[in-house]
């Protein structure tokens, strides 16, 4: 049996381990390297939204500003405009935890005020010096994600003399930040950050590795949908790539990953029941 790591926040508390929890993307933006500009409109946004949660979603992840490789900062005020009336909607619509997609202070403390009950940040609350203390301050959950370099620059030459063990080393670092600021670890999930500051033998290297991520006795979350890496290993397009990200998924789920982070929330999860299914010798009756 796979071994459960647990994550509380607010008033949730979550078994994890057992079988991969799916994290739905949810891109109000206009440039995202893969849905840029479908959901740019807060009602559109709401509607894809409620529709990955009746798919099967458990967590719903609203970001405002695309973090794709050389993509630049959107201004505070435009992100605020994106993200706060998609996730005030949401949190009266549903029941499912919200997660708002950003490194920016005023815009996770906004969110959160808004109903958003996880703050995902792809600096691991390093970009910006107030981020921590909007965490401190309140008792949302964290995720907490490793990145070399900024989204502007991270893919123009990423070097590791050991990409795991490095990456281990910053989220130890972040874990005695966090303690230092008295943030429970039980909030506190980790993301490796596949595409981020990587080449793709560097994610396929973390790809097959959660064990060792697992082992700091956090859960683990893994983005890795319809990202530039697959189009190495299946040699497809953006457009494509919903089998080579199926496909990742079942490795992902082999290994006891706790949060797959996705877009096609409905075909991760028929795939990953389906491997289940026929790994237990489940009978379907």
């Amino acid at each position: 049996m796979p071994r459960k790591l647990t994550w509380k926040f607010r008033n949730r508390d979550y078994q994890l381990g057992e079988s991969p929890l799916l994290m739905g993307i949810v891109n109000v933006t206009p440039d995202s390297f893969s849905d840029g500009g479908e959901h740019i409109e807060s009602s559109r946004a709401v509607e894809h939204a409620l529709k990955l949660a009746d798919q099967g979603a458990d967590f719903l992840d609203i970001g405002g500003e695309s973090t794709r490789p050389g993509s630049k900062s959107v201004d505070i005020n435009e992100e605020l405009q994106r993200v706060i009336p998609v996730i005030e909607q949401l949190a009266a619509q549903s029941d499912v935890p919200i997660s708002i997609d950003t490194s920016k202070a005023a815009v996770a403390r906004q969110a959160i005020a808004a109903g958003a009950e996880i703050v995902n940040d792809i600096s691991g609350m390093t970009f910006d010096p107030e981020m921590i203390d909007v965490c401190q301050q309140s008792d949302v959950g964290l995720i907490c994600m490793h990145i070399q370099g900024t989204p502007a620059t991270m893919q123009e030459h990423p070097h590791y003399e050991n990409v795991v063990a490095e990456i281990l080393q910053f989220f130890r670092e972040r874990l005695t930040a966090f303690e230092k600021q008295r943030i429970a670890k039980e909030r506190i999930i980790f993301d490796p950050g596949v595409g981020f500051g990587k080449t793709a033998n560097h994610n396929v290297e973390i790809l097959s590795s959660i064990a060792e991520f697992r082992n700091l006795e956090r859960p683990v979350l893994i983005g890795h949908s319809r990202k530039r890496f697959l189009g190495k290993v299946v040699g497809r397009q953006v457009d494509e790539r919903t089998a080579g990200t199926l496909g990742v998924s079942i490795a992902l789920a082999g290994q006891s990953t706790d949060i797959i982070r996705v877009h096609d929330v409905a075909a991760n999860r028929d795939a990953i029941l389906a491997w289940q299914t026929i790994n237990a010798g489940i009978k379907p009756e």
